[in-house]
């Protein structure tokens, strides 16, 4: 069974930097991808970004492209969100699931069937 536990939320103020973390057991397995989404009160889940343990491919949502970084290290998964805005409050997730195919990871949520807590992340303008 694949465990993930996320963590680093809290609140910032917009402009603002938060890194959170998912350390995870499916990185001990090579073909595995790991992904953040998230879900804002009365809104659907979204997909923020993904990372293929297999070749390290990378997926953003347009929102997101230049301010979050997806990187791994070790048996961790990493999201380092930059310039903050209050449209990214929301709880955050990561999840992991075996790898479809290389050079690709999904961002979507439906994908994943292996599945963290989630972390609270508020930004204030």
């Amino acid at each position: 069974e694949v465990q993930l536990q996320a963590s680093g939320g809290g609140l910032v103020q917009a402009g603002g930097s938060l890194r959170l973390s998912c350390t995870t057991s499916a990185l001990t397995f090579a073909h595995y991808e790991i992904g953040w989404f998230r879900q804002a009160p009365g809104k659907e889940r979204e997909g923020v970004s993904c990372i293929s343990n297999r070749d390290g491919a990378t997926y953003y949502t347009t929102s997101v492209k230049g301010r979050f970084t997806i990187s791994r290290e070790k048996n961790t998964i990493f999201l380092q969100m930059n310039n903050l805005k209050p449209e990214d409050t929301a709880v955050y997730s990561c999840a992991a699931e075996r790898s479809g195919r290389p050079r690709y990871c999904s961002g979507y949520h439906l994908t994943y069937h292996n599945w963290g807590q989630g972390t609270l992340v508020t930004v204030s303008s």
